[in-house]
């Protein structure tokens, strides 16, 4: 298994943004015309409520606009089509976008493991991104060809680390798009300022958010969507599939799928029996169960229901003078790093 180099972006953000676009320009084409969130998610040109979308954006995070138009320079692509990639979790309420997160304090150790589902066709496809903009933390994140950085998992320099999870929101609202929200935690420095952040500014959909930080003993679960946005921190081990799950949630209409009921209940059962102290491979064995009954957590199947397979799973460790950072593909460790906080060390790894 070949391993996972690291491109680095750094810049402002119309220059990161171009250099994200030429990273993903060769495949982007081919990307696209298979898939069928694009086929669905095009037919949005032109629609007063995708205006609306870059309204908000532009009020509140105009320099992530501008990383938006930038890609589309980079990619060779009307920025129009770009931004309306970005906001496909706005655009169709069952975009292919699955995901399963673990977070587990043991000791004084705190671990999020992310299994990473997205397209299949994207397999060998993605890229892993050093981006260090100008004036922020910079961080290390999967990166989706055309998408922002930010919504699959990431660290920054900070300490800040972020695992997302998709959330099937049935009625989106003139907001600030969600990727354009996960984006902007990896310039925060603290939990509590991205806690601020999600819950301040107006949302469009919805994302699930776990969050740790170097220095901070909490990892927070947040259900950020167009209604509410739900914190718990209290929970030594949690486990968050694809639809919402906190005390609160009925109100507000969503999509669940067989195999985002079937991985929560998974993941609810298996988090329990896992020893302490917890040991670095134990959240690991969790994302790779495939259940005897039911819907896997770990997705290889072709046929999958979601169209959706794990295309990396990743395990962060918060220690604390940085954080420890391991991707796998296929059961193999393809990266392994460590992010030293910005404050302590300057020095690029």
């Amino acid at each position: 298994m070949q391993e996972w180099t690291l491109s680095r972006v750094t810049g402002r953000p119309d220059d990161i943004g171009y250099q994200l676009g030429e990273l993903a320009r060769p495949v982007m084409a081919a990307y696209m015309e298979q898939s069928a969130a694009w086929q669905q998610v095009s037919r949005w040109r032109g629609h007063r409520f995708v205006e609306a979308l870059r309204r908000a954006a532009q009020a509140h995070f105009p320099a992530l606009l501008a990383e938006l138009e930038g890609m589309a320079a980079g990619l060779g692509w009307p920025v129009e089509d770009v931004f309306l990639w970005n906001c496909r979790g706005e655009l169709i309420h069952n975009a292919p976008d699955g995901c399963t997160t673990l977070a587990a304090v043991s000791g004084n150790a705190r671990f999020i493991a992310h299994n990473e589902d997205g397209d299949p066709y994207l397999r060998e496809r993605c890229f892993l991104v050093d981006v260090q903009p100008a004036g922020k933390p910079g961080f290390v994140s999967f990166y989706y060809p055309g998408s922002l950085p930010g919504h699959t998992f990431a660290a920054n320099r900070a300490g800040v680390v972020q695992a997302i999870n998709n959330l099937r929101i049935r009625t989106p609202a003139a907001g600030v798009p969600r990727m354009i929200l996960a984006r902007a935690v990896l310039d925060t420095r603290s939990l509590d300022e991205a806690a601020r952040l999600l819950s301040d500014a107006p949302r469009a959909s919805g994302f699930h958010h776990t969050l740790g930080c170097v220095g901070d003993a909490r990892l927070l679960s947040i259900e950020a969507t167009v209604q509410r946005c739900s914190v718990m921190a209290d929970t030594p081990r949690f486990g968050h599939a694809n639809h919402l799950i906190h005390d609160g949630c009925e109100g507000e209409a969503q999509i669940v799928t067989d195999s985002s009921r079937d991985r929560q209940a998974r993941v609810d059962a298996l988090l329990p029996t896992l020893r302490t102290p917890l040991a670095d491979d134990g959240l690991l064995r969790v994302l790779r169960d495939q259940a005897p009954a039911g819907l896997p957590i770990y997705r290889d199947d072709p046929r999958d229901p979601d169209d959706e397979n794990t295309l990396a799973t990743a395990l962060f460790r918060i220690e604390t003078d940085g954080v420890a950072m391991q991707v796998y593909r296929q059961g193999h460790c393809a990266f392994d790093t460590f992010i030293p906080l910005a404050a302590r060390s300057n020095t690029a790894f």
